[in-house]
């Protein structure tokens, strides 16, 4: 029988619990405030269904900082403490044990949630939408604090409390970008619930124009950003702690986070259309209902134990509640636009083929496939176990490239044209006038690139491509300089949403750049190195070992190899963790350079010291991609600025008529 509260407990598991009960009994009475605010237009329950929120995210705040409570002062009278956490551990790694097992991250989830929530209830403007958006906000709050307050709750008690905790997650230990991956992840994917909600509320109420996606834009970009610097900080974590030298494997976890980000990019660009032209309703509206619904698939894959990954959760009893709760959002969404079938045809003409809204409607198909594509293969493995028992089945990189390099080459081929065709529609003559010095640039960049040794054709196309957005970019402000006058920052204050946009499309190149360089020329090599012994050439670097050592720590021991390379002193280290048993987890040793990495992984070392394993790799343009997402995160950043607007000239005053 589920035990929702024990007051046998430690004071903080029991006020723990308690405040979870209490933000879910305030959840319930939100939830019924609002649904009655909206059905009947009473402005009184709606109100109090908003207050309601402010209870729920301080109660949920009350319970996650018990949490972290008990996480540092070591009460292992809790068992989730117990089982993610001892003494020896350090305080950062105590911190980021909320988030680093199933029911912390869920807590943590639920919080982010209520923080969202708290927000929207401070700036929903009193029209239709507000009691409907509260209400599928409190529908998403029902779940997450419903899950934390009964079967996933972080503060069942231990009736037998032992002298110190298991300890974390060795692998969420290795590398501090740990402290920081979980929390953008979760700001990102739980970002989307607002414009989801706006979304249920435009159809329940029909109001399906332009207001709805004006009001979500901001949230979305914001969610966006937090889950493109989440994405890229994950691969940074990889590329830190895994010793393999790379950043992204096609993990089936790593594939949930990107599908949303997909859809939310898509999203982005379709929503300005309806703003512009009233165009692509039906889209904006299946785009944030499947966004919002993916963020929910990446939870259940990452907690129900069905894919194998290394970022995976083990399996516990929350599986069959999220997938409940995906399937809710999935029919729930496909009732409401089924319903509003009709109020969301477009009204104007269909985008024209060479139009703005026509490369942007390409690129959503594009976005949409790829997103399809990647969900494909990472369920694949999961339905051949579920029809016939195996699970050795898997999907490698090679099925993923094989189209996620075309579509990527595709969308980078539209975001160059896309801002320079006008909209409705763009005349023969005009559009080749206006491509022709971005393919003219485009083919100088590739034929100068190949003069330089590049060889690739998927390398020297994304070469040529980055010319050619480059450059697009370029002769639009340019253009705009020469009809506004004056400087470029006067430019950007007057129009940060254009300019910021313009700046992330900059760093989507120069990511694109770091991914095509440093997947097709990557080079491995590894060698046993002698203590005392002449250098090693490997690759184009001097290798020598300069010594070994071990050093002891209360929660493991990191066994360190001092390497020189070309006379510049590396030290790479195998380290292992008392609830690790004796599987190393390597922290190579990295010198980031502009145009290239040298990364360092010691793979075995000698007992007696006199010789050490490493493995050499070295990477071009890698840090373009940590570089890029810097500058697509300002981008997106900055089209949040509110525009700076040039005051109108006071009229001029009119002499007093002449009088006799």
């Amino acid at each position: 029988m589920l035990n929702l509260i024990s007051f046998d407990a430690s004071p903080l598991g029991a006020l723990g619990q308690l405040s979870l009960l209490a933000a879910l009994a305030f959840t319930l009475g939100g939830t019924w405030l609002a649904v009655v605010g909206g059905l009947k237009a009473d402005a009184r329950a709606t109100e109090a269904a908003r207050r309601a929120v402010w209870a729920v995210f301080a109660l949920v705040s009350l319970s996650t900082l018990t949490l972290m409570a008990a996480l540092l002062g070591d009460d292992f009278s809790v068992r989730y403490v117990a089982e993610h956490s001892m003494r020896a551990s350090p305080t950062w790694i105590k911190v980021t044990g909320l988030w680093g097992a199933l029911e912390g991250s869920i807590l943590l989830w639920a919080w982010i949630l209520a923080g969202y929530a708290f927000i929207l209830s401070l700036t929903l403007r009193r029209d239709a939408l507000r009691p409907w958006a509260l209400a599928a906000m409190y529908a998403s709050l029902l779940f997450f604090v419903g899950v934390c307050a009964t079967v996933a709750s972080p503060f069942t008690p231990l009736a037998q409390i032992p002298a110190d905790g298991r300890g974390p997650n060795p692998a969420l230990q290795n590398h501090w970008m740990m402290a920081v991956h979980p929390v953008l992840l979760y700001l990102g994917f739980v970002g989307l619930a607002v414009p989801f909600a706006y979304a249920v509320a435009a159809l329940v109420t029909g109001r399906l124009s332009d207001h709805w996606v004006v009001v979500t834009r901001r949230w979305t970009l914001t969610a966006w950003a937090f889950l493109t610097a989440a994405i890229v900080a994950g691969g940074w974590w990889s590329y830190e702690t895994l010793g393999w030298g790379g950043y992204w494997a096609w993990d089936p976890v790593e594939n949930a986070s990107f599908i949303p980000w997909l859809l939310a990019t898509a999203f982005l660009h379709s929503i300005q259309i309806q703003e512009r032209r009233g165009l692509m309703r039906s889209w904006n509206v299946w785009l944030i209902v499947l966004a919002y619904a993916s963020t929910v698939l990446g939870t259940f894959l990452n907690r129900s134990g069905i894919v194998q990954s290394v970022h995976a959760f083990a399996g516990g009893p929350v599986g069959p509640v999220f997938l409940g709760f995906l399937a809710f959002l999935l029919v729930a969404g496909t009732l409401l636009a089924a319903w509003r079938a009709p109020h969301l045809r477009d009204e104007g003409e269909p985008p024209a083929a060479l139009s703005r809204e026509g490369a942007f409607l390409a690129g959503n198909w594009l976005f949409l496939v790829f997103a399809v594509m990647v969900l494909v293969g990472t369920l694949f493995p999961t339905i051949v176990e579920a029809v016939q028992g195996r699970r050795d089945t898997s999907v490698g990189p090679a099925f993923y490239n094989a189209f996620a390099i075309p579509l990527g080459l595709g969308l980078l081929l539209l975001m160059g044209v896309g801002p320079l065709l006008p909209w409705r529609r763009a005349e023969g003559e005009g559009l080749w006038r206006a491509l022709r010095p971005l393919l003219l640039a485009g083919a100088g960049a590739a034929l100068l690139a190949y003069a330089f040794g590049i060889r690739g054709v998927g390398v020297l196309t994304t070469v040529g491509l980055a010319a050619y957005n480059l450059v697009g970019l370029g002769l639009l402000t340019g253009r705009a300089l020469r009809q506004r006058g004056g400087g470029f920052l006067g430019l950007v204050r007057e129009q940060p949403r254009r300019y910021g946009a313009y700046l992330a499309h900059v760093g989507l190149v120069v990511m694109a750049l770091g991914i095509a360089f440093s997947t097709a020329y990557r080079q491995d090599a590894q060698v046993t190195l002698n203590a005392g012994a002449a250098p090693v050439q490997l690759l184009h670097e001097t290798l020598a070992l300069e010594s070994t050592r071990v050093e002891q720590k209360p929660y493991g021991q990191s066994a360190i190899a001092r390497v020189q390379i070309d006379g510049r002193p590396f030290e790479a280290r195998l380290n292992t963790y008392l609830q690790g048993g004796d599987t190393p987890f390597p922290a190579p040793a990295v010198r980031y350079g502009l145009w290239g990495d040298t990364y360092l992984v010691v793979t075995a070392f000698g007992e007696d010291g006199r010789w050490a394993s490493v493995r050499l790799i070295e990477s071009p343009l890698v840090s373009w991609i940590w570089w890029g997402t810097a500058l697509v995160v300002l981008g997106a950043g900055l089209t949040l600025v509110t525009p700076r607007r040039t005051p109108a000239p006071a009229p001029a005053l009119r002499a007093a008529p002449a009088t006799d």
